[in-house]
């Protein structure tokens, strides 16, 4: 995750990292947990693949007409939560699928809020009421990141295959906001929304959200099927972080945070444009972007569960080649503190096992070879440097 609005409006950020790095999770605010010291991950929970919409570079395949059969019921979901909770998981994060599409979700989000875990949501917004923002906000969700792929209804409503969807998005940030829950937007960048980008900052802006995150496309679930078709190049990745960078700049940090996810060189750009800016806070973000040892968090910082239980090193890296066992047959944390599992050592030891020309770049330590997801699907070798690289 790169954090644009934090790290050039870092200035004490360091000092105040290093002042919650080894607090109990509970302490530390969320704006930290990124750069907390801990093996405690953050948990994308994927607690359903039935949605009502039918996205094209949905990461899971997930859609309407799914049936729930093999979800983790409501005592499962406990039973992990409260296991969770054990070993000090500082957040989870609702996904799906369309995480509202289950009934239980407040059960589940009030469970882990009275086991001190706090929560979020990731979420269409096309099932958002009235009366559902005001479950999340009485839920305990404290955020709530509804994806927002265009500035235009045709091309957002293109990409949820769902006509209609855009408007019923941009009604949802009107009801999170009238129900007192903090919302953000969630855009994947590809070839045919990348032009409405500037557009779609301002829109954001406009309806209240109070952070801009966006990712890239991943080879993964659906999205497979599209990526090289929607996948931008690196005149497109250079452009989109040069105006985030801009933007960030411009915008009070109280207003609206920027940040990317998916590519951990990512931040080698920001890096440069602060030092070619002469920035007061480089020395502060190349403090904290040298504290996440690597970029990445797959792993280590970061898990994913699926809605059947079986355990990832994030929610990108769901092949089976990447699976990390089943929390029917395990508990997640005795598998988590497994330092010799195959898979959780190739993600935590990358550094020492990637090749290739990342091998050869100045800015190696800092991003840690990027995405082991891109290398393994374009290569077939996770240790491989990662093709969506831009830097030159």
């Amino acid at each position: 995750m790169n954090r644009i609005t934090q790290c050039i409006h870092g200035r004490g950020t360091v000092s105040a990292v290093m002042k919650h790095r080894d607090r109990p999770s509970g302490e530390v605010p969320s704006r930290y947990l990124a750069f907390a010291g801990m093996r405690r991950p953050v948990v994308f929970w994927n607690i359903t693949n039935r949605c009502n919409l039918g996205c094209e570079h949905c990461y899971s395949r997930s859609g309407p007409g799914l049936r729930a059969d093999d979800e983790l019921d409501t005592n499962e979901g406990f039973d992990l939560i409260d296991d969770l909770a054990g070993m000090g998981v500082p957040l989870i994060l609702f996904s799906g699928g369309e995480p509202l599409m289950r009934a239980d979700i407040w059960d589940l989000a009030e469970h882990a809020g009275e086991k001190g875990i706090k929560t979020a949501l990731s979420t269409n917004g096309t099932l958002i009421t009235k009366e559902v923002a005001e479950k999340i906000r009485n839920s305990g969700i404290k955020y709530a990141g509804i994806s927002l792929d265009g500035a235009r209804s045709a091309t957002h409503d293109r990409f949820r295959n769902s006509p209609g969807a855009f408007d019923r998005t941009i009604a949802a940030f009107a009801r999170c906001r009238e129900a007192g829950v903090r919302c953000g937007v969630r855009i994947t960048l590809t070839k045919e929304n990348s032009h409405e980008l500037a557009d779609l900052i301002d829109l954001s802006l406009a309806i209240g959200a109070s952070r801009f995150c966006l990712y890239w496309m991943v080879p993964c679930g659906r999205g497979t099927d599209s990526y090289h078709r929607l996948q931008v190049g690196s005149n497109v990745v250079e452009d989109a972080l040069g105006l985030l960078y801009r933007r960030a700049q411009e915008i009070d940090p109280s207003m609206m945070e920027f940040l990317t996810v998916d590519a951990p060189q990512d931040c080698i750009h920001l890096i440069q444009s602060m030092e070619r800016d002469g920035s007061p806070d480089l020395a502060d973000a190349q403090a904290l972007l040298a504290s996440l040892n690597g970029g990445c968090s797959a792993g280590d910082r970061v898990a994913n569960i699926d809605p059947s239980g079986n355990v990832y090193p994030c929610q990108f890296a769901r092949s089976p080649a990447f699976l990390v066992g089943n929390i029917r047959e395990r508990p997640f944390s005795v598998m988590w503190a497994e330092e010799t599992h195959p898979v959780l050592h190739k993600f935590r030891g990358k550094k020492a096992l990637i090749s290739g020309r990342c091998r050869e770049c100045s800015y190696f330590t800092l991003c840690g070879g990027g995405c082991r997801v891109r290398a393994y699907a374009e290569t077939g070798d996770i240790s491989a440097s990662d093709p969506f690289c831009f830097v030159q």
